[in-house]
């Protein structure tokens, strides 16, 4: 059998019953005959994906929270798979959700959406590829207008207006991101004092509501196999909203790095991203061709950029927090403590502090 590349065999410790699965999902969809193989998504470091197969025919992607104990609010399945059923008829790169599954089955609350084929860039190019100046150009336009796009749809005309609360959205924010990094914190990272006030005396005011990815990365898009400057999927819908879009860039960016960044912010979540190669745009770039394509007033990002790179710390010693207290054994994570002090140094010199 030919498995995808962006696959693996499943973790220790993070597997799934297999039986017990097949038979619930069999009782709910049409699925060919023959052994259902699974498989986990490997780039991740959040919640756990696995592709489901039956041969070639039949595939689907299982997404569930992690192991042990998770932060309240975090990891909701439901509310991801409820994200899911309203943005898929209109932005389809969102992926069509099948089913959600309470908890009773294995555990913990899984949903089932549709696989997608394609290529995913994350931190070397997918075998075959011709790794190009043009290409990197490309991909980062690709990159951009897909986001812009994504903020110039009406929640109004979708469920999610019932789900979202867009009025105060940054103070939210930013109370609650400092509220959980504190809640997370261990011995061996920075209390970010001087950071949190900056953060809380300059919250802006608000530039209105769109649809927000809010974790919109490279390695969460999908591009053709024919066409590699084309998008055909977008993942991990997790922290998606509706709230200030400035917002969604700020974060975006925290996680596009550049080539001239410290080394510590280009190898802190492993294999510096594709974004360093030539080619690919500099921040700068980014943001001033979404300004054009938004048509947004982008003046202000410092304060974004700022608070997604405290936002990243806090998601990243959320992680830690999980292994240092033996809730995970991902070897991945034992180190991120490191990562998490720099962010914050990172984030003050972004401020100006």
């Amino acid at each position: 059998m030919v498995y995808a590349e962006d696959t693996r065999p499943v973790r220790q410790g993070e597997e799934l019953e297999v039986n017990k699965l097949e038979r619930f999902l069999r009782e709910k969809l049409e699925i060919p005959s023959g052994d259902m193989q699974i498989r986990q998504f490997g780039a991740g470091h959040s919640n756990l994906t696995y592709e489901l197969s039956v041969g070639e025919e039949w595939k689907v992607v299982l997404r569930r929270p992690p192991m042990g104990p998770v932060a309240p609010k975090a990891h909701d399945m439901e509310r991801e798979f409820k994200v899911l059923q309203s943005l898929h008829p209109i932005y389809p790169l969102a992926p069509k959700p099948y089913l959600y599954e309470s908890g009773n089955l294995i555990g913990r609350p899984f949903f089932l959406m549709e696989r997608r084929e394609g290529l995913v860039f994350d931190s070397t190019y997918p075998e075959g590829v011709d790794a190009t100046e043009e290409l990197g150009r490309q991909l980062s336009e690709t990159m951009v207008d897909r986001l812009a796009e994504l903020h110039s749809l009406d929640y109004r005309e979708t469920s999610l207006k019932d789900m979202v609360k867009p009025e105060g959205f940054m103070e939210r924010q930013v109370h609650g991101w400092i509220k959980r990094y504190e809640k997370a914190r261990t011995d061996d990272v920075v209390s970010g004092e001087r950071l949190k006030k900056w953060l809380i005396d300059h919250i802006p005011a608000s530039r209105g509501a769109a649809i927000i990815h809010y974790d919109y990365k490279l390695n969460n898009a999908m591009f053709s196999k024919d066409n590699p400057s084309q998008m055909v999927g977008l993942f991990d819908w997790e922290m998606t909203t509706v709230g200030d879009p400035m917002a969604d860039v700020g974060a975006a960016m925290s996680y596009w790095i550049q080539k001239d960044d410290p080394e510590l912010l280009k190898t802190g979540l492993g294999k510096p991203p594709l974004t360093v190669q030539e080619g690919f745009y500099t921040r700068d770039e980014f943001i001033h061709r979404y300004a054009e394509k938004s048509g947004r007033n982008v003046e202000g990002i410092n304060f974004y950029l700022t608070f997604a790179y405290f936002k990243l710390a806090g998601i990243v010693q959320q992680i830690y927090y999980r292994y240092k207290k033996g809730q995970t054994k991902d070897p991945r994570f034992a180190e991120m403590h490191v990562f998490v002090n720099h962010l914050i140094r990172h984030a003050e010199e972004t401020a100006g502090l």
